[in-house]
C-alpha cells in the first residue's frame, strides 16, 4: 500500500456535538468503518472548554498534548486523575472510562490514538534524535517541531505539522532531525492474532 501524506492544517475540522471543541481526523481504518468498527484511528483535537470525553468501550486511547494549557483527566470512579500538561508526554487510558476533561488554562491541541483492543495495540513514541524504527505493517509519523529526514523505501522530508501514515505492508524507517529542537511523534500499530 502506498504512503499517505498529510498536513495538519489541511485536515477537515469536525465540531463536537457538545460544542466543546473540534476534531481533525487523520485516519480511521479500515476505511469506512466509522466509530463502531474501526481498528485504529488517529486524530488531532482542539479542546476549547472543559467537559466529558466520549466513551469508547473496548478501545485503548493514548493522548499527547501538542500545545496549549493542557487538560486534567478524571474518571468518575477515581481510577484516573492525570494532568496532561507537559507537551509531548503520551498518556494511555481505557476508552470505556467515564472521563471528564478539565482545561488547565488556555485551550489546547491534543494528538489522539485509539485502537480496538481485540484487534491491535499502539506504541506512541516521541523522538528528538536520530533513530531507526523497526519494520511495522501499520503506523504514522508526525513532525511536531522542526524538519526531519525520513528514509525508508524512498527518501522523504517532513517539516513541522507534516506527517505520513501507511498500512498493509511492513516498512522500516531511519529518521534524522534537521536540528536540536526537532520533535517527531512515531506511532506503530501491532495487529493481534487470534
Amino acid at each position: 500500500m502506498p504512503l499517505t501524506r498529510f498536513h495538519r492544517s489541511a485536515l477537515p475540522a469536525q465540531p463536537w456535538k457538545n460544542g466543546g471543541g473540534v476534531t481533525r481526523e487523520v485516519l480511521c481504518l479500515p476505511e469506512g468503518s466509522g466509530f463502531e468498527r474501526f481498528g485504529w484511528r488517529v486524530s488531532i483535537a482542539h479542546i476549547a472548554r472543559s467537559g466529558p470525553f466520549s466513551a469508547f468501550p473496548g478501545v485503548d486511547r493514548v493522548i499527547t498534548l501538542l500545545e496549549g494549557g493542557g487538560v486534567r483527566l478524571r474518571s468518575a470512579d477515581g481510577a484516573i486523575d492525570h494532568r496532561v500538561a507537559t507537551p509531548l508526554a503520551p498518556f494511555a487510558f481505557p476508552g470505556e472510562a467515564q472521563v471528564y476533561g478539565e482545561l488547565l488554562g488556555a485551550d489546547c491541541d491534543d494528538f489522539n490514538v485509539m485502537t480496538r483492543r481485540e484487534a491491535c495495540s499502539a506504541q506512541v513514541q516521541v523522538l528528538r534524535a536520530a533513530a531507526v524504527l523497526p519494520a511495522c505493517a501499520q503506523g504514522l509519523l508526525l513532525a511536531v517541531r522542526g524538519g526531519w529526514s525520513v528514509q525508508g523505501e524512498e527518501a522523504l522530508r517532513l517539516d513541522a505539522d507534516e506527517g505520513l501514515w501507511w498500512h498493509g505492508s511492513a516498512r522500516s524507517w531511519r529518521i534524522v532531525p534537521a536540528g536540536p529542537d526537532s520533535a517527531l511523534l512515531a506511532v506503530s500499530i501491532e495487529a493481534k492474532t487470534s
